[in-house]
């Protein structure tokens, strides 16, 4: 008989490996820029959201903060690798006022990091404690990230068009949401269950949307593949 911390442990790499694909999906643009020479109207601002982010979950994922959490480790260490080449490219090939604006924000986010973790460490002594501190923030930033495609939503009810909101994306984002929702449920984690919950509605709401406006979508305009750079979210979004 297959126990539950097996089943766990396979749902987990699924997610991994679907998560992997959504920290991907910023490649077409980031190849853009690299092509270009030049970011042009790009902006910096969902991958340097997703650094943060990832810093969080890793060091929520370690032993002494939340044990049995590798996989959690994994996909996150991934997805930080991946957002900081994708910055790099924009240090490269931005503006100076992109430069200053992504080093400032760096600059801050690495402040903000090392606070949590000395606070987490100095001040919490189990691993509980430290679970429910760095969860709660953990939450919070997941939350912000699944929630930011609410802005497209909107405009797909306004122009009652899915071309800035691409299928392939919202179910990828869905079935993500979905693998770590289970996986967190298997061994009980508040703080993965509430985000995940939080982004497995909201891919569904979106595949609702794309069932409902589709017809409507002018099927002859394309523009849509740039504005996916904007959409790839949160993408990082991923647990």
């Amino acid at each position: 008989m297959v126990d539950t911390e097996s089943i766990r442990t396979v749902i987990g790499v699924i997610g991994n490996v679907i998560s992997f694909f959504l920290f991907a999906s910023p490649m077409p643009t980031i190849y853009k820029i690299w092509k270009m020479k030049a970011v042009e109207g790009f902006e910096p601002d969902p991958y340097l959201a997703s650094i943060l982010n990832c810093s969080m979950w890793v060091f929520y994922g370690l032993p002494f903060v939340h044990p049995h959490s590798l996989l959690v480790i994994t996909i996150n260490s991934v997805g930080l690798f991946l957002e900081i080449i994708y910055i790099l490219v924009f240090i490269i090939y931005g503006t100076n006022k992109k430069r200053m604006k992504i080093g400032l924000v760096l600059l801050v986010e690495a402040i903000f990091f090392a606070v949590i973790v000395v606070i987490a460490l100095l001040c919490f002594h189990t691993t509980t404690r430290r679970t429910l501190f760095v969860g709660i923030i953990c939450v919070f930033f997941n939350c912000c990230m699944y929630l930011s495609p609410l802005l497209i939503m909107k405009k797909v009810i306004t122009t009652k068009s899915v071309k800035y909101m691409p299928f392939l994306l919202s179910l990828t984002n869905f079935l993500n949401g979905v693998c770590w929702l289970i996986y967190a449920l298997l061994r009980f984690d508040p703080f993965l269950l509430t985000g995940n919950a939080i982004g497995t509605l909201g891919g569904l709401a979106q595949l609702i949307l794309y069932g409902i406006y589709y017809r409507s979508t002018p099927k002859d305009d394309d523009t849509g593949k740039e504005s996916q750079s904007q959409v790839e979210l949160s993408t990082q979004e991923t647990i």
